[in-house]
């Protein structure tokens, strides 16, 4: 019981679950979210890539279904989910998402408008020329270290061999636990160009780093419109790049013009197409842009192109400019150069991540070096052997003859120990004896052919022996000489420009924020319209006129104003809510309206619209309230002008809402009705004028469970009936009663 109690830990739960999260904050952030900054490759990217390095998809090679490599990394290296590993894989394969691709796709793997790749079972893969030869060379010289896998049944690097800056060549974006990374993709030729910079110059400042990485090259081109801003986002690692589309105007037949966008901002990549067109489709419907007859995706594989057709006389320019203000035409790209450095998460700036890159490559360059050179240290070696062996071979032949074992020659050719051993003189005994090959030379001789001995084996073997020499000799300087391997590292990256740097896609320029030329707004008189269902419209008035027992008979509410001013609803739940007439889109008699829920804070599931009216009637009227518990009140409209979107119209208890809203001027009485058939008939002078927040007097006194169902506006000497119980009520034949009565029972 005693060693029990001993093995039992105890901790503070807090502490406890404190650095459990921590652990796996920490696993998350290394193990999947953010890139190692020396091969710019998030450890599920650099697994798959090693894993098509093993299966042997080579870049000349036939393709491996998608499949098969998906399975493969799975089972030997990143047991997180099929999915996660197709998707990186696609995303390796997209041009319209990497500056450079790292895997070349063979099937339908996705578009730039959005649409997903195919499935696994129907896509293959296999390496770009780059990768295989850029980013896998040097595996096999023992340039990284390896680690076993997570079963440790296999073994995998550490981090790929890359000779170029990926980390800014294809950027990176991931979200980690309480961090998240955006580096934007840059030009490879560019990048190239500031790495040999800074190895020539290792003091090298900010200001010509950035004149040879002008800012990032997105693949979708576009622009970075702000330049000015880009030292300062490069020199701390964090900031906002400003990214616009590429777009122009062209001139139709008939005096016409369209705005066609050619390129768009790297942010707008998939849906944001289909939304860039749809947020065009609703400017137009709040008629912040009233000029644009048809909207159309024509882009291909030829490049993006999408074209906006505009009215004759449309001000194409400003359009534009509304584009970029109001859409993602023009946005923002948040820069974070969050990578993990030597296992832990750090933001760098430019310079501090090419200089990483730097001491990376010289160490890649140093232990890919000095493997050759053990290589032909050990090649020099068994030459000189094999060498050496040619001049004595009558010598070597006659050991081999008096030998009774090949470790008895072995022996004799690396110590010189002749006992046992045959020799035709005494002279070839005294010879052997002196012999002196070291184990890996004898082994060689051993190993020879008898053809190696034809003269032009022999001169081929020197002529191998002095190009291994030179080789030595190379090598032994760049692993001595800091200038040396420097000037070779630089060498090397140029040729990789050479062969795979292009263009700059992205222009670099200051733009300034477009400024939207406001279109005169003309007042008018319009006719407003809402139908049962709660879809409004703004009609014309000469439009109306024509049709006006038609647009009545149609709609539940109608009433001319002025485009200038405001709609006001009282909603059964007491709110006021205000929308401007200059939202309401304009249609034409038959079109459909829009739902009166997209221009207001109305909520059509939640509650009822009682009473509509232009803002402008209130300033001289009175409005009624009836409430379902039977309160009535009088307010002032004026009260209820406000700027506000939405407020209280009345005051209501929680358990209580409005029966009936409407002008009071012009009318002598009410007629309440209960729900268990009572009405009263008063006269609206027994009703107080209160405020806006007071909540009323008793209209009616109802009985226990009964509530007021209705209630009705009497104008003098002016007939009004209703249909109750299936018969014609004439509520002006109703007695005049004293307000807060029982009421009569309806019979």
């Amino acid at each position: 019981m005693q060693d029990t109690e001993d093995r039992i830990l105890r901790t503070d739960y807090s502490e406890l679950m404190q650095k459990n999260y921590i652990d796996y904050a920490m696993s998350v952030i290394v193990s999947r979210a953010l890139p190692d900054v020396r091969d710019g490759l998030k450890p599920v990217q650099r697994r798959v890539l090693y894993d098509m390095y093993e299966l042997g998809t080579r870049f000349d090679r036939p393709y491996r279904k998608s499949a098969r490599i998906v399975g493969d990394t799975m089972g030997k290296y990143h047991p997180h989910g099929d999915s996660s590993i197709y998707d990186s894989l696609v995303v390796m394969a997209q041009d319209f998402k990497k500056g450079q691709v790292l895997v070349d796709g063979h099937g339908n793997f996705g578009s730039i408008e959005g649409d997903g790749a195919a499935a696994m079972r129907y896509t293959e893969a296999r390496l770009m020329k780059i990768t295989e030869e850029v980013y896998l060379a040097d595996l096999d010289k023992d340039v990284v270290d390896f680690m076993p896998n997570f079963d440790e049944n296999e073994r995998e690097p550490q981090v790929l061999p890359v000779r170029i800056p990926n980390i800014l060549v294809n950027g990176s974006e991931g979200i980690a636990v309480g961090m998240a990374t955006s580096i934007p993709p840059h030009n490879l030729g560019e990048v190239i160009d500031a790495a040999a910079a800074l190895i020539r110059e290792p003091d090298i400042s900010e200001a010509e780093l950035f004149s040879l990485i002008k800012g990032p090259d997105f693949p979708t081109g576009g622009l970075a419109a702000n330049a000015d801003d880009l030292p300062a986002v490069y020199a701390s690692g964090q900031g906002k790049i400003r990214i616009r589309g590429r777009a122009h105007i062209e001139d139709l037949k008939g005096g016409r013009q369209q705005i066609v966008v050619t390129e768009i901002p790297y942010t707008m990549i998939g849906a944001g197409i289909g939304k860039f067109m749809s947020d065009i489709a609703a400017l137009q419907d709040a008629k912040v842009i009233s000029d644009v007859t048809d909207i159309s995706n024509q882009s291909s594989k030829e490049g993006i192109r999408i074209v906006i057709e505009l009215k004759k006389g449309a001000d194409a320019d400003n359009i534009l400019n509304i584009l970029y203000r109001k859409t993602r035409l023009e946005d923002t790209f948040g820069v974070n150069m969050l990578v993990v450095s030597e296992g832990r998460p750090e933001t760098m700036s430019l310079k501090r991540i090419l200089e990483t890159f730097v001491e990376f490559r010289f160490d890649l360059a140093n232990r890919k070096y000095r493997t050759l050179l053990t290589r032909d240290l050990e090649k020099k070696e068994v030459e000189e052997g094999l060498i050496e062996a040619c001049d004595v071979i009558d010598l070597i032949i006659e050991i081999l003859r008096g030998s009774r074992s090949q470790q008895q020659a072995k022996a004799c050719m690396t110590t010189g120990i002749t006992e046992g051993i045959a020799f035709k003189t005494l002279k070839s005994r005294k010879q052997a004896s002196r012999l002196r090959f070291t184990e890996r030379q004898a082994a060689a001789i051993l190993d020879m052919r008898l053809v190696k001995l034809i003269g032009l084996e022999v001169d081929a073997l020197l002529e191998q022996h002095e190009a291994t020499l030179k080789r030595i000799a190379r090598y032994e300087k760049l692993l001595g000489d800091y200038d040396a391997m420097a000037e070779d590292i630089i060498e090397d990256l140029l040729r990789i420009k050479k062969e795979f740097a292009r263009p700059r896609r992205t222009s670099i320029t200051n733009v300034e924020e477009a400024v939207i030329r406001e279109k005169q707004f003309v007042a008018e008189e319009q006719v407003f319209a809402m139908d049962r269902f709660g879809y409004v419209k703004a009609l014309d008035l000469l439009v109306y006129e024509k049709n006006r027992e038609t647009c009545e008979s149609d709609n539940r509410v109608v009433f001319k104003l002025m485009n200038t001013d405001k709609i006001c609803m009282i909603t059964d739940s007491g709110k006021l809510h205000t929308i401007k007439m200059a939202d309401v889109p304009i249609r034409k008699l038959r079109e459909k309206g829009i739902p009166i829920d997209n221009i207001s804070n109305f909520s059509n599931s939640a509650e009822n619209i009682l009473f509509v009216c232009p803002q402008s009637s209130l300033a001289d009227s009175h409005l009624f309230f009836a409430t379902r518990q039977g309160n009535v009140k009088i307010t002032a409209g004026s009260e209820l002008i406000s700027s506000v979107r939405t407020v209280a119209a009345t005051k209501l208890s929680a358990d209580d809402s409005l029966v009936l809203c409407g002008f009071s001027d012009g009318t002598e009485s009410c007629v309440l009705l209960s729900a268990d058939g009572y009405y009263l008939r008063f006269l609206l002078n027994e009703i107080p004028e209160q405020k806006k927040n007071a909540a009323g007097v008793k209209g009616m006194k109802l009985a226990e469970g009964d509530e007021l169902a209705a209630a009705y506006l009497l104008a003098a000497m002016k007939e009004f009936s209703i249909s109750y119980q299936g018969k014609k009520l004439s509520l002006n034949r109703i007695k005049m009663a004293k307000r807060a009565g029982k009421g009569t029972k309806l019979r």
